[in-house]
């Protein structure tokens, strides 16, 4: 339930919306004795977290009554003339935001800023703040991070919403020199490994190394467009005809499901593009950080081009990190009760 609050649809929460639906056929999954439960959907709640107040968990009560027509038998109460009894049991699961994330691909776009250079933003902007010299200039576009100095969650993010983003359309195309555009990716050497195999394995793989908000990303050298249009070819391949449907804003004709574990939906981190940008007015090359990450949907290759869509995708909680995760950060399903 909460993996559909998370990734299908956050607003719906009907009887009939895949929260509700799933919760359920989680809740009947699992037998007591050797026989299914009962669980309807007013037994599927949406209570608020103690601690942050959203709505963000999906409680299960899952009944073995008499009410229901499936009392649990007894054992030694039987004697004492109770043959049945009416058992209930409740599970809580809470989406809430991840704080670090696993399996990225090794290219790296920059967060989402406020464009004032040439308002709104759209995807085909490009971040201008500094001068040469380091100064701010006139009208400068500008990036709020997920977090502050001290580490609290900034209300002001301008970066990507997984959430309130899906369904942007992206086009990636290889980073033209030093520029900050929207759709201009680096190449990254991910952790321990380096070098073309390495690269185009971790774009066809999944590559365990856990990266937090604020580690560092080393830019892969040399022209890697070649080995990332194969590797990105290859994973739509595996799921050939999943494709996007506006009328869901979802993946429809996944051979996995709903496709949110299709291989062709993958990760890419985001950097700081104010970081990167007073970097090189300061004179450091390519001064990459982690800012957040996204969901990308692959839809096809047009020449050296990747389409494809924003979409919500799990991240993962790093208990060895004290970090926290942030509003419009990838969400991690955890049972809380």
């Amino acid at each position: 339930g909460a993996t559909s609050l998370a990734f299908d649809s956050w607003d719906d929460r009907s009887a009939t919306g895949p929260a509700v639906t799933n919760a359920i056929a989680a809740g009947q999954a699992n037998q007591v004795m050797r026989a299914m439960v009962s669980v309807t959907p007013p037994d599927i709640t949406f209570p608020l977290s103690p601690t942050t107040g959203q709505a963000n968990r999906v409680r299960a009560t899952v009944w073995r009554s008499s009410a229901r027509g499936n009392p649990l038998p007894t054992f030694i109460a039987r004697y004492f003339g109770m043959a049945t009894a009416s058992v209930g049991a409740v599970a809580t699961a809470e989406a809430s935001p991840a704080n670090a994330m696993t399996c990225v691909k090794p290219f790296t776009i920059p967060d989402k800023w406020t464009e004032n250079q040439t308002a709104p933003w759209d995807p085909t902007d490009g971040f201008s703040r500094y001068d040469k010299k380091g100064n701010v200039i006139p009208n400068a576009d500008v990036y709020v991070p997920a977090f502050n100095e001290s580490g609290q969650a900034n209300a002001g993010y301008t970066g990507y919403n997984n959430e309130a983003n899906r369904g942007v359309r992206l086009v990636l195309r290889s980073g033209q020199g030093t520029q900050i555009q929207s759709s201009f990716y680096f190449s990254l050497a991910m952790i321990g490994d380096t070098g073309g195999d390495d690269y185009r394995w971790n774009i066809g793989n999944c590559n365990h190394s856990i990266y937090h908000w604020g580690d560092a990303l080393t830019q892969e050298p040399g022209d890697k467009e070649g080995p990332t249009i194969q590797g990105v070819l290859e994973l739509i391949a595996r799921d050939p005809n999943a494709y996007w449907d506006d009328s869901i804003n979802g993946i429809r004709a996944s051979n996995y499901g709903n496709g949110q574990q299709s291989p062709r939906v993958f990760p890419i981190p985001l950097y700081d593009p104010d970081y990167y940008d007073n970097g090189q007015a300061h004179g450091r090359v390519a001064s990459l950080k982690t800012a957040n990450w996204i969901g990308f949907f692959a839809e096809y290759i047009s020449g050296s081009e990747i389409h494809g869509r924003i979409i919500p995708i799990g991240g993962i909680r790093d208990k060895t990190w004290n970090g926290p995760g942030a509003p419009g950060f990838p969400l991690v399903i955890r049972l809380v009760e």
